[in-house]
């Protein structure tokens, strides 16, 4: 007997990470360049990595408050206040295990089968999977002509379609995978699409510090009753592994999300809120710091894979760079990375795995060390002088 066809039937629709897939596969390779996963290669700032040993020492080893330690909560609130001019109380907030849990809790919170999720795309495949798990209709809206930003006209056709039935509206920015980032104005005119309507925005704000050309926005501030905030410390202080993140919205709705929160993962580990408490009390510095280091990647990759050939969207945000595949190469993105890491040692992540609009793209991440981006352009400059040269 075949159990598995008494799964529940959104999982059959859930595919295995293809990022996680290649990122593995490319690790067979000494020496392999990586552009793939998207983590800061600096380590967790020492006076954070202090907070998490003093917790352990203090013996906060018991479980913390479901919903977050008292003092996590009230940086986290302090934080958004500060940076970005957003109100939310200490309970408003929910701690959560990074953005990654924060999204399921999200998705099984508040869809019911037959829901109707619209996402832009290309995106980060995650929320594509978490609203197939609860039998979502998911809907991803091209970007690709629209200079990789979701358009109220864009929206307002969804809204047309669907109705009642949209649900979740998912925002991301900055963006994953483009590195596009809306300004208040673009995200005030989507807001004003699903104003009123029962449709949640789901504002997936963990790049939020890693805004280069403007100050980061939020279409929160204009639904602040239909919006869901999330954040994290994982990006922005390198604390990947801490496995921290936030999840801020009105208190009624906040009242139900902690419900399905609390059944999924109990708390968080208590040095690990210290830890993150350090870092949304005394950081900032840290972050400025590191997003200069990250400015200065996307400057020289963006030139460099200019002069490549590369049609390449410069990134406002995050650290992802986003580029054309050069006419005269196999367009076909997913043969082009695999053939790109086998023969170059080159890994980079295709484009046809961030969903709708990026066939023939590829996503670079430039959270890696400037000399290996350096070390990964003369390579991939190779790579393409031998494989044009081959063609002729």
């Amino acid at each position: 007997m075949d159990l598995t066809e008494h799964f529940k039937k959104g999982v059959a629709e859930v595919k295995t990470s293809a990022i996680l897939n290649f990122a593995k596969y490319s690790s067979q390779y000494p020496g392999v360049v990586k552009f793939t996963v998207g983590e800061p290669d600096f380590n967790t700032p020492d006076h954070i990595k202090t907070a998490a040993i003093k917790g352990i020492v203090d013996n906060h080893s018991h479980y913390a408050p479901s919903n977050g330690t008292p003092g996590l909560k009230k940086a986290a609130s302090d934080f958004l206040k500060r940076r970005y001019d957003m109100e939310y109380s200490p309970d408003e907030i929910i701690v959560t295990n990074g953005a990654t849990e924060a999204i399921y809790t999200v998705m099984s919170a508040i869809i019911n089968p037959g829901d109707v999720v619209v996402l832009p795309a290309p995106i980060f495949p995650l929320y594509i999977a978490d609203a197939a798990l609860e039998k979502a209709e998911v809907v991803q809206i091209d970007t690709s002509s629209t200079g990789f930003k979701l358009t109220p006209e864009q929206l307002q056709a969804a809204v047309d379609e669907y109705g009642d039935r949209l649900r979740v509206l998912v925002m991301n920015y900055p963006t994953n995978p483009t590195g596009v980032m809306y300004s208040q104005e673009e995200l005030n005119a989507l807001a004003e699409v699903i104003k009123g309507r029962p449709t949640f925005a789901l504002c997936d704000e963990i790049y939020s510090e890693l805004n280069y050309d403007q100050e980061h926005a939020s279409m929160a501030k204009a639904i602040r009753d239909q919006a869901i905030v999330l954040n994290g410390v994982s990006k922005s202080w390198a604390m990947t592994g801490y496995r921290i993140g936030i999840m801020a919205a009105p208190s009624e709705l906040t009242e139900q999300l902690a419900k399905v929160h609390q059944f999924i993962t109990t708390t968080e580990p208590t040095p690990m809120q210290d830890a993150a408490e350090e870092a949304f009390k005394n950081g900032d510095e840290d972050a400025e710091r590191m997003k200069a280091a990250f400015k200065e990647r996307r400057d020289y990759l963006y030139d460099a894979l200019t002069d490549l050939g590369f049609d390449v969207i410069k990134p406002q945000g995050a650290f992802y760079i986003w580029a054309k595949i050069p006419e005269g190469l196999n367009q076909n993105d997913t043969e082009f990375v695999y053939e790109l890491c086998d023969k170059a040692k080159v890994g980079v992540c295709a484009g046809s795995w961030f969903a709708k609009g990026g066939q023939g793209w590829l996503r670079f991440s430039y959270a890696t060390a400037l000399d290996d981006i350096k070390e990964g352009v003369i390579r991939i400059k190779k790579f393409i002088e031998d494989e044009t040269n081959g063609s002729k």
